[in-house]
C-alpha cells in the first residue's frame, strides 16, 4: 500500500506563508535594530578613544615643553583618529567637467522603534580617565560657562533623540559640504570637497530617474534648489563657478562665472516667488580658517530666464564677506549675514539696503528667517545662537552657546551652519563633535542630541514638512534621520 503526502489547502497553505513572512520581517527589524545599535556604540566609543588620545598627546607636549618625560603617558598602540580634521581629504579629483548619470544608490539603512539609550561609558568618565592633563576634554565635555557664569550643558547631558528610522548614504568619496532637500523633500543633494554633487533619494517609493552625480572639478561651497520646483539645482565652487543643474534632462543648462576678485561662491539663494536668485561671492587672503580666509564680499542678483547678472546689491566700501542669504516667504526681504557680525536687510524691490545691526562679535556662519516671519536666527563661528526680534530691532528673544560642540580645528575647513524644522520649534546645528545638537527653541527642555557619526558634522538640513533631517559629515556619509 503506497503512502501518498497530504495536500495543505490552499488557503490554510496562504495563511501558513503569511505567519512565515510576517516573522521573519520581526526578526528583520529586531536584528537590523541591535545592528544599528552595536554601530552606533563601535562609533561612540572609537570617537571617545581618539579624543583621548589628543588629549593624551597635548599632555605629552605640554610635559616635555617643562622638561618632564611624558613617554609614559602615550598609549601603548596607536588607533585612528577618528575625529581628526577633514584636511586629509582635501584636494581636487581631475574629472570631466560635465558628466552625469544614473546610478545605483549606496546605503546602509536600518529602523529602530526609539533609542534613548545612555552609554555607560560616559564622556565624563573619560575625562576623569583621562586625568585632566588637557583642557580639550573638558572644552567638549566637561562643565562650560556663558559670560554670565551659568553652567551650560555637556553633551553627555543631551539625551538622544528618538528616531524611528535612520538611513545613511555612502556614495561620496570625501568629506561633506553641503547636504540639501528638494522643495517638495523628495530628492536629496549631497555635495562634497571633491568637487562632486550626488541626487538622490531616501524614499524606495520614489523613482530613481533624477539619481545622479554631477563633476564639477573644484570644492562645492553651496546648494540651493529652486523653490516652486525640484527641476533645478543651483551649484556654488570655490573656484568662481555657479552651475544649474536640470534633474529632469540630467545635464548643466547655464554655467556661469563670478568675476575673478571673487572666486569663493558661499552662498546661493533662489526667490519663492521670483524668476532670479542671489550671489553671495567672496574674495580670498590667508587665513588661519575658512572664515578668515575670506576677503571682500559680493552680492549679485540673476536672471533665471535669461541667466545674466542684473544687478549688484550696494555693500559699502570694502564689505566683509557675506557668508549666509536667505528670503522672507514673498521674496521681498533678503538677509545677509557677513563676517564681522553684521545682519544686513535688503529690499528686492529697490534693490537697496533698508536696515543693518551688529549681532555677533564674531563672523557670522549661518542666518535663517523665523516661521512666522517676526524674527530671525543666526549662528556665530563662536558657536553662540540668537534669535533676534524683527519688530523691536537689537531684541534677543532667545539665545543658547553651542562652543563646546565645535573644535577649533573644524573651523579651518568647514563653515558651521543651522537648520529649523517646519514648525520653527526644532533648531539642528552642525558640531566638531560625531554628534549634533537639537536645540528646543523656547521650549522647557534644552534638546537633543543625533544618533553619532564616526566624525564631525559639516552640514545639516530639515525635510520642508516632516520631523526627518539630513546630517553630512567629514567621515563621507550623509544619514536621513525620522524622529518620533
Amino acid at each position: 500500500m503506497s503512502l501518498t503526502k497530504a495536500r495543505l489547502p490552499a488557503l490554510l497553505k496562504i495563511s501558513s506563508e503569511k505567519n512565515t513572512i510576517s516573522c521573519l520581517k520581526k526578526d528583520n527589524k529586531r536584528l537590523n535594530q541591535k545592528l544599528l545599535q552595536l554601530q552606533a556604540l563601535l562609533e561612540e566609543k572609537d570617537a571617545q578613544l581618539g579624543l583621548s588620545n589628543r588629549s593624551m598627546g597635548a599632555a605629552n607636549s605640554s610635559f616635555q615643553s617643562s622638561g618632564i618625560d611624558g613617554e609614559n603617558l602615550r598609549p601603548s598602540s596607536s588607533s585612528e583618529d577618528i575625529c581628526a580634521p577633514a584636511t586629509s581629504y582635501l584636494g581636487r579629483i581631475p574629472q570631466s567637467e560635465e558628466c552625469a548619470a544614473a546610478e545605483p544608490t549606496k546605503f546602509a539603512s536600518a529602523r529602530v522603534e526609539s533609542s534613548s539609550r545612555q552609554d555607560s561609558y560616559s564622556a565624563s568618565s573619560l575625562h576623569a580617565s583621562s586625568g585632566g592633563v588637557d583642557d580639550t576634554a573638558q572644552k567638549l565635555y566637561g562643565s562650560h560657562f556663558d559670560e554670565n557664569g551659568r553652567e551650560m550643558l555637556r553633551e553627555e547631558e543631551f539625551p538622544e533623540v528618538s528616531v524611528e528610522f535612520q538611513e545613511t548614504f555612502l556614495g561620496h568619496t570625501s568629506p561633506i559640504t553641503r547636504c540639501r532637500f528638494s522643495a517638495s523633500g523628495n530628492n536629496i543633494a549631497s555635495a562634497s570637497v571633491d568637487g562632486t554633487v550626488r541626487i538622490w533619494t531616501y524614499d524606495s517609493s520614489i523613482p530613481a530617474s533624477r539619481n545622479a552625480t554631477i563633476y564639477c572639478g573644484a570644492e562645492i561651497m553651496s546648494l540651493d534648489w529652486e523653490c516652486k520646483s525640484d527641476r533645478l539645482l543651483l551649484i556654488g565652487t570655490a573656484d568662481g563657478g555657479i552651475k544649474a543643474w536640470n534633474v529632469d534632462a540630467k545635464r548643466v543648462v547655464c554655467d556661469l562665472n563670478t568675476t575673478d576678485a571673487f572666486p569663493s561662491v558661499l552662498d546661493l539663494k533662489c526667490s519663492p516667488v521670483e524668476p532670479i536668485f542671489v550671489s553671495a561671492a567672496s574674495s580670498r587672503r590667508l587665513g588661519s580658517n575658512s572664515i578668515d580666509s575670506l576677503g571682500y564680499a559680493s552680492l549679485t542678483v540673476w536672471n533665471m530666464k535669461t541667466w545674466k547678472a542684473m544687478t549688484v546689491l550696494p555693500l559699502g566700501e570694502d564689505p566683509p564677506a557675506i557668508t549666509s542669504l536667505c528670503f522672507n516667504h514673498n521674496g521681498k526681504i533678503l538677509a545677509a549675514s557677513a563676517t564681522d557680525g553684521m545682519i544686513h536687510m535688503f529690499d528686492m524691490s529697490a534693490g537697496l539696503q533698508i536696515t543693518g545691526w551688529p549681532a555677533h562679535d564674531s563672523a557670522i556662519s549661518s542666518l535663517l528667517f523665523g516661521p512666522d516671519e517676526t524674527s530671525i536666527f543666526s549662528l556665530g563661528s563662536d558657536g553662540k545662537i540668537f534669535e533676534w526680534s524683527l519688530q523691536n530691532q537689537g531684541r534677543v528673544l532667545w539665545s543658547k552657546t553651542s562652543s563646546w560642540f565645535s573644535e577649533p580645528q573644524t573651523s579651518k575647513y568647514c563653515r558651521h551652519e543651522m537648520a529649523l524644522d517646519a514648525s520653527g520649534r526644532q533648531l539642528l546645528a552642525t558640531s566638531g563633535s560625531v554628534r549634533a545638537p537639537i536645540y528646543q527653541v523656547q521650549g522647557h527642555s534644552n534638546g537633543f542630541k543625533t544618533l553619532p557619526h564616526s566624525a564631525a558634522i559639516t552640514t545639516v538640513d530639515w525635510h520642508p514638512s516632516l520631523p526627518i533631517f539630513l546630517t553630512g559629515s567629514a567621515d563621507n556619509s550623509v544619514r536621513v534621520t525620522s524622529i518620533l
